[in-house]
């Protein structure tokens, strides 16, 4: 018999039905599977890898997911300390703070008359209604907020901690921006104006006081500073978007003040976009490797599917998976209290960059 081919060596196994198995039990035999089910597969084992080195991990989140349903799976991977740091555009974080406040997202239709909607101030987000008057008083609630504030520039990081301390103190809930308030994981939202809470400290700027200002550019400053501290970085990102470009474009930036930062050593994305268009939102991780955003060594996966479908099986699965990686996990410490955070002991300038030689 001629010998077979080195490419020939593991099988599929077609999966088999097999009532009682756990999320775990089935992203563990996709594996074996092809497509985009192996590649689900391997997000979890991927992700294994970063919770068990000395890694700082990043998280982007795109798009609406917090309408869409998906803002407890969020704050479940910030409070267990699944992530370090988050990257969000401000949709994500105005829908968390809009159910933090009691409020709600209601199930709808595509297929809709929108000029009805739009009559009775009924927002659409594809197949999810809200209500918008009830926006319109998350915009006054923010601008109220701050102009609490001292009348100086923040970054978004630095407010969005303060927001999600107050709104933990008048709420009590869980939620994304609770959950990083609570666990002191720093959040950055570097398109904040491109929302409703950037609405919100416009409406604040209205007022003078100097309230309203966001440091956009101190953000980029503290970011890469962030990456300067702790070079080994990982990156999962669910949707693409600013925050995927940000979170990259840190490591970009640190590595040309510190020679010891040479991209994420694990990269992980969940998207629906695709390269061919020439979008950051669907570019490949192989893509990257040419800006050094990753390193030439990274462990990564894309996984070309809806994050409202990939997320809650690869979340449920490592609830199960990574909770032995998790207790022995010693994740890097955030001390946000005043104007310029620490990690470890050691400040993160938003200023100047800390030059490493």
């Amino acid at each position: 018999m001629a010998k077979k081919s080195r490419f020939l060596k593991t099988p599929v196994e077609p999966f088999a039905v097999e009532p009682g198995l756990t999320t775990d039990e089935v992203l563990s035999r996709m594996e074996r599977i092809s497509f985009q089910g192996r590649n689900l597969a391997t997000a979890r084992r991927v992700w294994h890898k970063m919770l068990e080195s000395d890694v700082t991990i990043f998280l982007g989140l795109a798009g609406a997911l917090s309408a869409a349903g998906m803002r407890l799976i969020v704050a479940h991977l910030i409070a267990n300390r699944f992530v370090d740091c988050v990257v969000s555009t401000g949709a994500n974080l105005y829908h968390d703070l809009h159910e933090t406040r009691g409020r709600r997202h209601y199930l709808g239709s595509p297929r809709v008359d929108d000029t009805s909607l739009q009559q009775e101030h009924i927002d659409r987000v594809y197949d999810t209604y809200a209500d918008e008057d009830e926006f319109i008083d998350n915009d006054n609630w923010i601008a109220q907020f701050a102009r609490t504030l001292e009348g100086r520039p923040y970054t978004s990081r630095e407010f969005l901690h303060r927001l999600g301390g107050h709104l933990w103190e008048t709420t009590g809930r869980d939620g994304i921006l609770t959950a990083a308030y609570r666990a002191q994981v720093p959040i950055f939202c570097p398109a904040i104006a491109d929302s409703s809470i950037g609405m919100g400290l416009s409406q604040a700027r209205h007022h003078g006081g100097g309230h309203g200002r966001i440091d956009v550019i101190g953000d980029i400053v503290e970011s890469a500073n962030l990456v300067i501290r702790r070079p080994r970085t990982a990156s999962i990102v669910l949707g693409g978007g600013t925050s995927k470009n940000f979170i990259n474009q840190a490591s970009v930036q640190a590595e040309f003040y510190s020679p010891h930062v040479h991209g994420h050593v694990y990269a992980l994305q969940i998207v629906t976009d695709v390269p061919h268009f020439g979008g950051a939102s669907g570019s490949s991780l192989e893509e990257a490797l040419s800006w050094g955003k990753l390193s030439a060594e990274a462990d990564r996966v894309t996984v070309q599917a809806d994050v409202t479908l990939a997320l809650p099986l690869l979340v449920s699965a490592l609830a199960t998976s990574a909770a032995d990686r998790l207790a022995a996990r010693r994740p890097p410490v955030f001390d946000q209290s005043g104007a310029v955070m620490t990690v470890d002991g050691l400040t993160v300038s938003h200023d100047h960059f800390e030059v490493s030689e």
